[in-house]
C-alpha cells in the first residue's frame, strides 16, 4: 500500500538558485583574475583557480537539478532524486584537482618567488569577491536546508569555503606586502590546497554516503518510531520498518500489524492513517506499508530485506 499524496509531492523548482551561483562564480573569477594581475600573488591566483571550479560546479549543479525535478517514470520510478549525489560527488573530485593546479604553482613560485605589485589595489578587489560569494553561499545554504537539496548545500559549502580561504589569502597577502617575506606567498597557496582538499574529500563522502541509501535523521526516525508505538493499545503491532533518502525525498516502509478480527476496510483506514501521519512528520515522503495479522506465524517470517 503506497501513499498516493506523497506521491503528489513536487518540490519547488531550484535551478534559479544554480543560475545565481554560476552567476556569482563568473563575476568573482573576473574580479580575482584582476586581484592576481594587479599582484602577481600566487595565493591571490590560487584564489581564482578556485573560483573556476566554482564555474564548473555550479553547471553540473544546474544540469543535475534540472535531472532531478524530472517526474517519476516506467524505468525510474522512484523518481531522479538522487541525480544531486553525482553533483556533489563531482564538485568533490573538481575541488581536488584544483587543489592540485594550485600545489604546482605554489612550488614554482617557491623556487622562484617575486615580489607583490599594487596589494592594497588588488587585495581590495579581491574583498569585492569575497563579499559576493559570502551573499550568495548565504541564500543556498538557506534553500538548499529549507528543500532538502544536498547538491545547493554542497554548492553553499564550497562557495562558503572560498570565503574563508579567500580571507585567509587577504590577510597573508597583506602581510607579505608589508613585510617582504615573498615565500610567504607560496606558503599560503599551499596552505589554501590542503584546505580545498580536505573540503573536496569531505563532499564526495558525504555524496557516497548518500548513494547508499542512508537512512533519513535519527530524530525522524525516532518520531516515527514513537507514532507507530502510540497505537499499542488498540492491538496494533509494527516491524520492518525501514527508512532511506535520496537527496529531497525520504522513503519510508513498514509492515502493520493488526489484530485478524478486524475487516479489511478498518485495517485499510488504520494505514491511511498511519502513512499521513508519517508524511507530516518528514515532508516529501513516499510512505509504503503492508497489512498483516497480528496472530498470525506467518506475518513474522519476512521481517527481514532477504526473506
Amino acid at each position: 500500500m503506497s501513499g498516493e499524496a506523497a506521491g503528489r509531492y513536487v518540490r519547488p523548482s531550484l535551478t534559479r538558485f544554480a543560475w545565481l551561483s554560476i552567476g556569482a562564480a563568473a563575476a568573482t573569477i573576473l574580479l580575482k583574475l584582476l586581484a592576481w594581475w594587479l599582484t602577481g600573488s600566487v595565493g591571490l591566483l590560487s584564489d581564482a583557480l578556485e573560483s573556476f571550479v566554482n564555474l564548473a560546479a555550479a553547471l553540473v549543479t544546474l544540469s543535475m537539478l534540472i535531472i532531478a525535478a524530472r517526474p517519476p517514470t516506467d524505468e525510474h520510478a522512484y523518481g531522479y532524486s538522487k541525480a544531486e549525489y553525482l553533483a556533489s560527488a563531482f564538485e568533490g573530485l573538481l575541488i581536488i584537482a584544483a587543489a592540485a593546479a594550485i600545489a604546482y604553482a605554489a612550488v614554482q613560485r617557491f623556487i622562484d618567488p617575486r615580489p607583490i605589485e599594487r596589494a592594497g589595489l588588488g587585495l581590495a578587489v579581491s574583498v569585492l569577491a569575497s563579499l559576493i560569494n559570502f551573499a550568495v553561499a548565504r541564500i543556498l545554504l538557506r534553500q538548499g536546508r529549507a528543500h532538502r537539496s544536498i547538491a545547493l548545500e554542497a554548492d553553499a559549502h564550497h562557495l562558503m569555503t572560498d570565503v574563508w580561504t579567500s580571507a585567509g589569502v587577504i590577510v597573508a597577502v597583506a602581510a607579505v606586502a608589508f613585510t617582504g617575506w615573498w615565500r610567504l606567498d607560496p606558503a599560503i597557496a599551499l596552505v589554501v590546497a590542503a584546505n580545498i582538499v580536505w573540503t573536496g574529500s569531505t563532499l564526495f563522502y558525504r555524496s557516497v554516503r548518500g548513494l547508499m541509501d542512508q537512512a533519513i535523521p535519527a530524530g525522524q526516525r525516532e518520531a516515527i518510531v514513537a507514532l507507530l508505538e502510540s497505537y499499542r493499545d488498540a492491538g496494533v503491532r509494527y516491524h520492518a520498518l525501514r527508512t532511506r533518502r535520496a537527496a529531497g525525498r525520504s522513503f519510508v516502509s513498514v509492515h502493520i500489524l493488526v489484530p485478524g478480527e478486524w475487516t479489511v476496510s478498518r485495517a485499510h483506514d488504520l494505514a491511511e492513517e498511519i502513512e499521513g501521519r508519517i508524511r507530516a512528520l518528514v515532508p516529501g515522503c513516499y510512505v509504503e506499508s503492508h497489512l498483516e495479522p497480528v496472530g498470525d506465524p506467518s506475518s513474522y517470517a519476512d521481517i527481514h530485506l532477504d526473506r
